[in-house]
Order: C-alpha cells, then structure tokens, then sequence
C-alpha cells in the first residue's frame, strides 16, 4: 500500500494526472505519447560524452553500439573512470552522462550545484555485488554480513581463513576489490558499515573488474567482491559465495538480485545533465533510446532489468520533458517484479 501512494503521488506531482487516475491510465493515457517516434528515425548528428562505472559499462556500450548504427552522424564516447571518477568529470560540466553503480554523494552534488551543473538522476536496472572465491576453495559454503565486515574493516584481524571460521585452512587470505573510485566499492563498504569508503587497505585494489577475476581465479586462497554481470560471464572461472544476512545463505542468481532477495542487491543509474537534456536534442534522444532498449540490454549483458513497463512510462516521461519522479517510478515496482515481466 504504501508502495502504491508513493507512486500516486509521483503521478499527481510529476505527471499531472489526479490521485484517481488507475496505473494504465499513467502509463498507457493523459497524452503521454509512448511511441512518438515511431517511422522514419529523425536525422540527427552531435557528440554524446558519457564516463563512470565499469559495472554500469556493458549496458551503455551496448545500447550507444544500436544508437550509433540508428544514427551513424552522431558519435557517443564511453569512459570506464569508475563511478566516483566518471562524477569528477560529470559534476564540473566535462560529460554529458555519468553511469553510476551507487547514488550520487553530498559532496559531489554540492561540488555540481557550486559550478552549476544540474542533473537528473535515471534508474536503468538492477545488480548484485558478488563475493567471490576460487574454484578450488572448498571450505566456504557461505559467508555471514557479520564475517564479512569481520574481513573488511579497516581495523581487521582477519589474516588467515582460520580467523574467519574454525576449521578453516590456517592459510593467508589475499583479497582482492575495487579501488576507492568504484562505485561498488562504495557500496559495498556503504553496506556493511553504515559508510562509503571504510575498509582495509591491504589488498589489490583496482576499477577494472578483470584484475580482481584474473586475481581470485588464479588464487586458492583469494577473496573478492565485484558485480554480477562479470560473474555470471565468468562462471567457469570462479566461485560465488552465498551471502546470509540472518535468513539465510542466498546465492546471487538474477531472481533473487532482482527480487532484492539477495543482501548485496542494488540499483544501477544513468546521472544526466539537465540543461544538456532539455537543450539538446541529441541528448534526449539518447536517453529516450536508452530507456526503450534497457531492458533487452540488461538480460543481454547480464543484469536484472526493471519491468517494461517502468521502462515504457520513463521513455515516456523523457519525451514529454518530465524529468522528475523516476526514481520513484522505478522503485513503485522493484520490489515485486520478475524476470520475463511483461507490461502493463
């Protein structure tokens, strides 16, 4: 129920609709034309810049990859900075586009709203942060939130798996993760202790997801953490941990990430700058375009999408020049959607 006021109330601050109005009258009706571009694509040319997340990377090279061939004058640069380096670039006016695997940080927004830079914040699908370990590891079954912040914190005596659990290898435990501009690494640390960046600094530490596979798949006694995608690309070459949060070891499959049943479950966003968005039309059709393939894009790379109809009523919204209220819209459904969710 409270889900669904929330949702109203979107709809009667944002959209225009009344507190009256069914949900296929927000999504289907009030002359929010939902296939506006349909024939001949417009011509269109410019430059779109977009930096950020390595997690969010495979659904923005993918969906800029079907943008480009749409539209061959227009050509879109995607950075992988992480995201807390792609908003350095993204909060002074450098990009058009941050991709982001965490919400954007006060000190970051203060930094944007000191040099002008006004943004809208787009949520394009949902992920999971894997802990993961070699496939010859074959003592750990699963790990407590409690162990986990055991190994992580900054003051942790955790040097050998026999300190996490008796009857563990008296072996070293070498951990691998994100660097400090990671999104996942803020919100990985965000999770376990109340606030982004607290952990050991005594491991391998890098933006690229590919150092920590490499790291963990040639380590017996390696333990990291990075995003769902990479793992479920790379099944074969490591291991997931099941994560028990007090209910339980939940292993991180893509309906329970989507569900937010697994602990380590998480938004992904697109952060565009507004003046741009409302200016250029480049711009805006991009984002349009984004939202209307991001849900074929996020099975296809590897992530839990939202549902199409989230997805539909955002498109919408972007073409009639609402930019308000998509967070809200998104999380009105997240909590109760599936895979293969058909709309409304």
């Amino acid at each position: 129920m409270a889900r669904l006021m929330a949702f109203l109330v979107v709809a009667t601050l944002f959209l225009g609709f009344s507190l009256g109005a069914t949900i296929y009258d927000i999504v289907r009706g009030g002359g929010v034309a939902l296939d506006s571009l349909d024939g001949d694509a417009p011509r269109l040319s410019g430059v779109i810049r977009i930096d950020g997340s390595s997690t969010v990377y495979p659904i923005t090279e993918y969906i800029a990859t079907l943008f480009m061939e749409r539209y061959p004058s227009v050509s879109v640069y995607v950075g992988v900075s992480g995201t807390g380096g792609g908003f350095k670039r993204f909060v002074t006016g450098e990009t058009d586009i941050n991709d982001a695997s965490r919400e954007i940080k006060e000190v970051e927004a203060r930094q944007a709203e000191m040099n002008g830079v006004r943004y809208v914040e787009i949520p394009i699908a949902i992920d999971g942060v894997v802990v993961i370990v070699n496939p010859g590891n074959t003592w750990v079954d699963s790990l407590t939130i409690e162990e986990l912040r055991m190994i992580w914190a900054p003051d942790s005596r955790v040097e050998r798996w026999s300190d996490i659990r008796p009857g563990w290898p008296d072996k070293p435990i070498n951990l691998y993760g994100p660097g400090p501009d990671s999104g996942t690494f803020d919100f990985f640390t965000e999770y376990l202790f109340s606030e982004a960046g607290v952990s050991r600094t005594d491991y391998i530490a890098s933006e690229d997801d590919n150092v920590i596979l490499r790291g963990v798949e040639n380590d017996l006694y390696g333990l990291g953490y990075f995003g769902l995608a990479y793992y479920l690309e790379n099944m074969d070459r490591v291991r997931a941990v099941p994560v028990d949060a007090g209910s339980g070891p939940i292993e991180p499959t893509l309906e329970k990430v989507q569900r937010f049943e697994y602990p380590l479950s998480r938004l992904l966003y697109l952060y565009v700058n507004l003046d741009r968005l409302d200016s250029d039309p480049v711009l805006r059709e991009f984002v349009a375009f984004y939202l209307e393939h991001a849900y074929e894009a996020a099975l296809e790379v590897g992530y839990a999408p939202l549902p199409q109809a989230y997805y539909k009523a955002a498109t919408a919204m972007i073409r009639e020049g609402i930019y308000r209220g998509l967070y809200e819209l998104a999380m009105y459904w997240a909590p109760s959607i599936e895979v293969g969710d058909e709309p409304i």
